[in-house]
């Protein structure tokens, strides 16, 4: 699936990838700059974690900015994307593509809005907004939450991701509920979020028809704000962002520990896992193995992979839902434990 694109010479191409929590953007991200041939390929994470290449997993460093294995570059995202744009074009001698990864409890407008607004629509193009969706896990209607409807409404491809999981029967009728939040939508079925990189990269699929009308106006006819304008209006765009998650209850724990789990406490802990934990990720430490284990839940499935420790063991996991008891799962975490050994 290894692809050359050609990138025409009119702006750096710029592609975002959103979805909700758990929908495979990482892994799409994974897949991208594992095949991508003939490119230099810029990486933005709003939240660094783990990036897998070519099955080695990559763990952000203090820096905001890593080169990674494959010759691409990934840089962490401040609060000011255009600035972590700039910084990053400032600091590599080449740049051919970047990719944008949100979180998945971020709209995707505001980010979409920086690329079209004056400090970097003339140095970038916006290329398109990739949505991924769970197919065992349809956002929009379970999580009642406005983020995830304005993720499909504003994509220019759809990827029904997590179609093996699923009947046919069942793709078909999400595909039609696709179609109601967005009736012309680009709709590609995948599994693993493995997808041709010529379907989703270099497009020129972004239409700015497809933002809201006020915003498409300032757009087309080129509005410049001043400098202190523009920098109110980003933080407009953060203010909402934060606003959209506390009205749609969304929160989360971290928990570390330099102390080991016990497997089978974490198992049962994971038997008894609330429904309102959609996502969650995390390197465990188990004391009845040596090895480092790499953990993703995804509603009510999860994988547990595998490998050596780089450095001392220890426990780190992140747990996002809604409404959750932070303090109440926390005491259950401790409980999986397993105690020091009392010395002396």
């Amino acid at each position: 699936m290894t692809a050359t694109i050609e990138v025409p010479k009119r702006g750096l191409p710029v592609t975002i990838i959103t979805g909700f929590l758990g929908s495979g953007k990482t892994t799409l991200l994974n897949h991208i700059l594992s095949n991508q041939k003939g490119m230099r390929t810029a990486v933005l994470v709003n939240e660094f974690g783990e990036i897998g290449i070519d099955g080695e997993l990559i763990v952000s460093s203090e820096e905001d900015l890593v080169e990674l294995n494959n010759g691409c570059i990934c840089c962490t995202i401040r609060d000011d994307i255009a600035e972590s744009v700039l910084r990053l074009m400032e600091r590599s001698a080449k740049i051919d593509y970047l990719v944008v990864e949100t979180t998945g409890l971020a709209d995707p407008l505001p980010v979409a809005l920086t690329f079209l607004g004056p400090e970097l629509r003339d140095l970038t193009r916006l290329d398109s907004i990739i949505t991924l969706v769970d197919a065992t896990n349809f956002a929009p209607d379970l999580f009642n939450s406005d983020v995830a409807y304005s993720q499909i409404a504003y994509g220019d491809v759809i990827l029904l991701n997590k179609t093996d999981l699923v009947e046919p029967t069942e793709i078909e009728r999400l595909e039609k509920r696709i179609r109601e939040i967005k009736e012309d939508a680009r709709i590609l079925r995948t599994v693993n979020s493995a997808v041709p990189l010529e379907l989703i990269l270099d497009t020129d699929l972004f239409q700015s028809s497809s933002l809201p009308q006020e915003e498409a106006h300032d757009t087309e006819h080129g509005h410049e704000h001043d400098h202190e304008h523009d920098h109110e209006h980003s933080h407009e765009h953060g203010h909402s962002h934060r606003s959209h998650i506390e009205v749609d209850g969304f929160n989360s724990l971290a928990f570390e520990s330099d102390q080991p789990f016990s497997l089978d406490a974490f198992q049962n802990f994971l038997n008894e896992l609330p429904e309102a934990v959609f996502r969650a990720k995390g390197i465990l430490w188990f004391e009845e193995s040596p090895e480092r284990h790499i953990f993703h839940l995804s509603g009510r499935r999860y994988t547990l992979s595998s490998d050596a420790w780089p450095r001392q063991p220890k426990n780190q996991l992140v747990l996002i839902g809604q409404h959750l008891d932070t303090a109440k799962l926390r005491q259950k975490l401790e409980a999986c434990l397993v105690p020091a050994p009392v010395q002396g």
